[in-house]
């Protein structure tokens, strides 16, 4: 995947209206080469804040809309991570994965 999937969630789709619940969505996720897990996606406005909890863990997720997403893992330091889509059809963050009904559109 590249910048222009990070540009369709960011600019092609709706906010939610102000003061909206954020929407949780079921998904499987697998961290690194672990098993696939149930998880719960948290979207706080799609294309530029969203969160997976998978178990115990969080992973929270924010897109400047320009193609730069950073990963913030269980209240830790923040890094850039490079979206891609893998031969499983799960939408990876460098070692994050969820696949499911992920919101794109």
């Amino acid at each position: 995947m590249d910048a222009r999937l990070t540009l369709l969630l960011a600019v092609a789709l709706p906010l939610p209206p102000v003061g909206a619940q954020p929407m949780r969505v079921p998904l499987e996720c697998r961290l690194a080469a672990g098993p696939w897990q149930a998880c719960t996606m948290t979207i706080e406005q799609l294309g530029t804040h969203w969160w997976l909890d998978v178990g115990p863990e969080r992973f929270e997720f924010r897109s400047d809309g320009r193609g730069s997403v950073s990963l913030r893992a269980g209240g830790g330091s923040t890094r850039a991570v490079m979206p891609a889509w893998n031969q499983e059809q799960a939408l990876c963050w460098d070692g994050v994965c969820a696949r499911g009904e992920i919101p794109l559109d």
